[in-house]
């Protein structure tokens, strides 16, 4: 049986598809239920966490102008705090952005006037549905090491977790296993995943979050074609430059990259007057 591309359904099927890989779903998960989010930071990071409180602003930002991040999961323990993520494309920059989301945990955390060690543990946790490091692992681990000496730690007590769900099989703790297995297959091999099944089940039936993922689709949609269409236009003026720099006429270039006559003169005169 042919396998139906996910751009060719439409937003009810995409809804009554989702799992709990979808971000609108694990984010509702998540936040509607802090125990079941608790008992799963515990499962990835194989620690005793008392409790947690979930930071309930969507969008994180430290100063105007900056660049403001929106996390699934934010979350804060006594001297812990946890961003947890999925993601479901290797986007190129997943490195990048854990190294600036944990920065920004740290700013977000500490006022003025109080001391560097005030800083709480922090935990940034990327689960991968692929191996975006290529090596097969099922978990990368990293944490600040002397490089003369990687015996000497940092002991920043700053820590990034990758997770690989299509490498689940490699995973030596089980319950971390099952987990990713329910992330990939949607099916349950154990109490936890069990009851991460039946909460998406439930997520399924309000009524509100139906209507809010189909206005999130339509808004990723819509973001999809205008950064398309912003890339095509990048690239016709960067053809256009090149070919009034070789001395093609504006009026050629206009039809042969498609902009408007009155955009390539304005290129020209741009040029010009560099010169």
């Amino acid at each position: 049986m042919k396998k139906i591309s996910e751009q060719n359904l439409t937003l009810e099927e995409k809804w009554e598809r989702a799992t709990i890989a979808n971000n609108f779903i694990f984010y509702k998960v998540m936040h509607q239920n802090p125990e079941l989010c608790r008992e799963l930071l515990e499962i990835l990071l194989e620690i005793k966490i008392d409790r947690i409180e979930l930071y309930q602003e969507d969008e994180i930002e430290v100063d105007y102008g900056k660049k403001a991040i929106r996390m699934d999961v934010y979350a804060r323990g006594k001297d812990k705090s946890f961003n947890l993520e999925i993601q479901a494309n290797d986007t190129g920059e997943i490195p990048e952005r854990a190294r600036y989301y944990q920065g920004l945990l740290d700013v977000d955390q500490l006022n003025r006037g109080q001391d560097y060690k005030s800083l709480t543990t922090s935990y940034v946790i990327f689960i991968c549905i692929p191996d975006i490091f290529k090596n097969g692992l099922g978990k990368y681990t990293f944490e600040n090491l002397c490089q003369e000496n990687p015996e000497i730690r940092l002991n920043d007590r700053a820590y990034k977790y990758f997770f690989v769900a299509k490498n689940y099989d490699k995973l030596l703790n089980e319950e971390q296993k099952a987990f990713m297995k329910c992330l990939l297959t949607n099916e349950s091999s154990n109490s936890f995943s069990e009851k991460i099944i039946r909460k998406v089940e439930d997520a399924k039936h309000n009524a509100q979050w139906r209507k809010h993922f189909m206005e999130f689709e339509r808004q990723l949609a819509y973001s999809f074609r205008e950064g398309k269409a912003e890339g095509m236009e990048e690239k016709a003026v960067e053809a256009s430059l090149e070919f009034l720099k070789k001395g093609v006429s504006p009026e050629i270039i206009a039809e042969c990259v498609k902009l408007p006559l009155e955009k390539v003169l304005e290129l020209q005169k741009e040029l010009m007057s560099q010169s």
